[in-house]
Parts: C-alpha cells; sequence; structure tokens
C-alpha cells in the first residue's frame, strides 16, 4: 500500500495533538496511556511519530484522540492550527 505525504508528513493532526497534549500539561506517555485505557495501544514512540508526521492517524485513533484529549475532530485536522 502505497502512503501518501501532505507537505512531506503522514498525517495533519499531529501539530494539533502535540499543541493540546502540552496545553494540558500532559507527558507523551500520559497521553498514551489514556489512549490505552480507551482500548488504542499506543505507546510513547508512537505518540512521539504521530506529533512529527511519521506515522498515519487512523480514523479510530483521532476519534480516540479527539475523545481523550475533549477536543473536536475538527480542531486536530485543522491545517490553519
Amino acid at each position: 500500500m502505497k502512503i501518501y505525504q501532505f507537505k512531506g508528513k503522514c498525517n495533519i493532526s499531529g501539530s494539533a495533538i502535540r499543541r493540546e497534549r502540552e496545553r494540558q500539561r500532559l507527558s507523551q506517555e500520559q497521553l498514551a496511556a489514556r489512549m490505552q485505557v480507551e482500548g488504542i495501544q499506543l505507546n510513547q514512540k508512537a505518540i512521539s511519530r504521530i506529533e512529527t508526521g511519521g506515522r498515519v492517524v487512523a480514523d479510530y485513533e483521532l476519534t480516540t484522540f479527539s475523545r481523550v484529549l475533549g477536543v473536536s475532530m475538527q480542531k486536530l485536522v485543522d491545517t490553519e492550527g
């Protein structure tokens, strides 16, 4: 399967996820733990790769990030950030 990139990144939500995580003063490990509680098996390294745009974010992961961080999905995919 070919993975397409947008402006050199595998996702457009990583920077918004990072901003929101930092705003809430969560570490990448803490965010990963919250995702795991919701049934999404991510570790700190996966969170780092998502935030830097090196990993694709599945739709079900994006909905869970939205719920865990308490923000809308639109906020996570807004490229105007």
